[in-house]
């Protein structure tokens, strides 16, 4: 293991693999924090990228430019998973990179992920490798109907979900992911009868310091987050039993940075780990206004070993609303003026060039003396958005 470069007599620089909303949010904790930002992605003026000098618009994928970007840099972490380990255990040979390319590597192939919860003891839905139209049918007939077909790797946002009801969608399905020119590796779960999807936040610095957020109810719409409820309004023992889980969870990866764990509440009153993201979540963006240290700066703070941040919340209740784009167009939206009228609301805005239906262009916060309260003040705030 390299030594931790941060040195607090000069300024260092953290180098991050992807230039989007998570990327521009943590590059502003860093930068809270007396830190320099370097962004690589593949094209210029992203959302991060627009932030700093220190901007590699040829990507990643690109030799030269990736070389220039190490050389910058002295630590290097990621916005999203979709990095192949193999090039990240590349960097890692001349820098610190966190999470670390093993870790990484447990969470990107979600069969891989899945194995690891369930040696570690961690509850999760059935699942099973489907490797054939036949797998898939004989797992549908131990465990019932519906079940959940996914792409191992590169879903997000229900990108890479299929939902199978019998026997008859089945080839429909195998088809979708598994013609064309890049066919996608796919596993089966069953289909989890839940009482509400949960969320939490974990950061873990290389001391093994961990810090656990409040647990969240997610809302979702058409497989995209379209609101985070904090806490969520559960029994106070199913949310510590969530958090207990999400720990476990970043533990049984090694995982160093911060991390954004998906639970489900089944109707049985059981928690049940769904998936792991190795980085900021979109779960978290409450923590900015409504806790003590946010998501962002603790993923700062841990990737360079210092001590982490308080993580409880300083209001009673929040309530995140994603901007959601509803066509395809200018990023600009028609009138974000109203949204600054409302007090106890928070509007952020990503700077993304381009809008297209469901694409993630903006969020708004709220607070509140209770979590009706709360909704109320961010729907009002969020109120004639259009992208």
């Amino acid at each position: 293991m390299l030594p931790s470069p941060y040195d607090p007599a000069r300024v260092l620089t953290i180098g991050i693999i992807g230039g989007g909303q998570l990327a521009k949010m943590t590059a502003m904790a860093a930068y809270r924090l007396g830190l320099r930002v370097a962004i690589i992605e593949h094209g210029a003026d992203s959302p991060a990228g627009i932030m700093t000098k220190l901007e590699f618009p040829r990507g990643w994928t690109d030799a030269e430019e990736l070389e220039r970007f190490i050389a910058v840099s002295d630590i290097i972490t990621l916005e999203n998973e979709f990095v192949a380990p193999e090039l990240l255990e590349q960097i890692a040979e001349r820098r610190l990179v966190f999470p670390e390319p093993n870790s990484v590597a447990l969470v990107r192939d979600k069969l891989v992920q899945k194995r690891t919860m369930r040696a570690a003891g961690i509850p999760t839905p059935d699942f099973a490798d489907a490797d054939s139209p036949d797998a898939i049918a004989a797992f549908a007939r131990e465990h019932g109907y519906p079940v959940v077909v996914k792409t191992r790797t590169f879903g997000y946002d229900g990108y890479g979900n299929a939902l199978v009801r019998s026997e008859q969608e089945i080839a429909a399905v195998w088809h979708r992911f598994r013609s064309g020119e890049h066919p996608r590796a796919l596993m089966v779960e069953s289909f989890v009868h839940f009482r509400k999807e949960l969320a939490v936040i974990v950061a873990r610095n290389r001391r093994g310091e961990c810090v656990v957020y409040p647990c969240v109810e997610t809302i979702q719409e058409n497989h995209i987050c379209r609101a985070v409820v904090a806490p969520a309004p559960i029994e106070e023992r199913y949310r510590e039993q969530a958090q207990s889980i999400a720990q476990r969870a970043v533990e049984a990866i090694g995982g160093v940075g911060v991390f954004g764990v998906e639970l489900f509440l089944e109707s049985t009153g059981e928690i049940l780990f769904n998936e792991i993201a190795p980085r900021p979540h979109n779960s978290g963006h409450y923590t900015i206004e409504a806790c003590q240290t946010s998501q962002f700066e603790n993923c700062v703070r841990a990737v360079c070993n210092l001590p982490l941040g308080d993580p409880s919340m300083i209001v009673r209740a929040a309530v995140m609303i994603n901007l959601l784009g509803e066509r395809h167009g200018s990023g600009i939206p028609d009138s974000p003026i109203e949204a600054l009228r409302h007090g106890h609301a928070w509007l952020h805005l990503y700077g993304k060039k381009d809008s297209r239906i469901g694409r993630k262009m903006g969020h708004i916060t709220a607070v509140g003396a209770t979590v009706e309260e709360a909704l109320q003040r961010a729907r009002t705030a969020a109120e004639g958005f259009v992208w």
